[in-house]
């Protein structure tokens, strides 16, 4: 099921999810220089010109691109009372066949951080995404040591699966991260595995 473009928009009691647009930069890239110090512990390296225009451009492209071919829905999300940017949620990796699965990502810049906003994004994401994109595997990872994602993922009915060595490169090191997942018929019962 292809999605046609700039069309994805979702809406939760607080927040509106929808594609970024080129009008979007300033307030990102403000967001994001505002919370480096918050975010850079838990992603990727930043390339040099991550908080450039130019790279802000490209992202929005590939978001275009993704959504139409099916692979990704990249969504910022906007608070409803005043449209500002609280954080970002990508549905990724979307796989059709057997799998019928994705992975998502996520951040939240720092004065909206520990608010519930992300709750609510995963929230209508999931819903989406088995309702709508007939899903049937959502997955998640994060560091073992980011207490508040894990948190986040098994508040949002994420299950820990287990631990992935060297999964990616954050802040410049290869890190091992705990993997989770939330299924669209979810049989399986509580775990207390990644509460160890």
């Amino acid at each position: 099921m292809l999605l046609s473009r700039r069309k994805v928009r979702l809406e939760t009691e607080r927040l509106t999810l929808r594609l970024p647009t080129h009008s979007d930069f300033r307030e990102w890239a403000a967001l994001r220089l505002h919370s480096q110090e918050h975010l850079t512990q838990w992603e990727p390296s930043w390339a040099a010109d991550h908080l450039s225009r130019k790279a802000f451009s490209n992202r929005v492209y590939w978001a275009q691109r993704s959504v139409g071919a099916g692979t990704a829905i990249p969504l910022f999300l906007l608070r409803r009372t005043d449209q500002a940017i609280v954080g970002a949620l990508t549905l990724d990796n979307i796989r059709r066949g057997p799998a019928q699965a994705g992975t998502i990502g996520y951040w939240t810049g720092l004065p909206f951080a520990r608010q519930g906003y992300m709750r609510e994004a995963i929230g209508a994401v999931l819903h989406h995404a088995f309702t709508k994109l007939d899903l049937s595997r959502i997955e998640a990872a994060c560091l073992p040591e980011n207490t508040a994602s894990r948190g986040l993922l098994e508040s949002s009915n994420f299950k820990y699966e287990g631990v992935a060595q060297s999964y990616l490169q954050i802040n410049g090191r290869w890190r091992t991260h705990v993997l989770y997942a939330a299924l669209r018929h979810d049989r399986r019962g509580r775990t207390m595995a990644g509460q160890a």
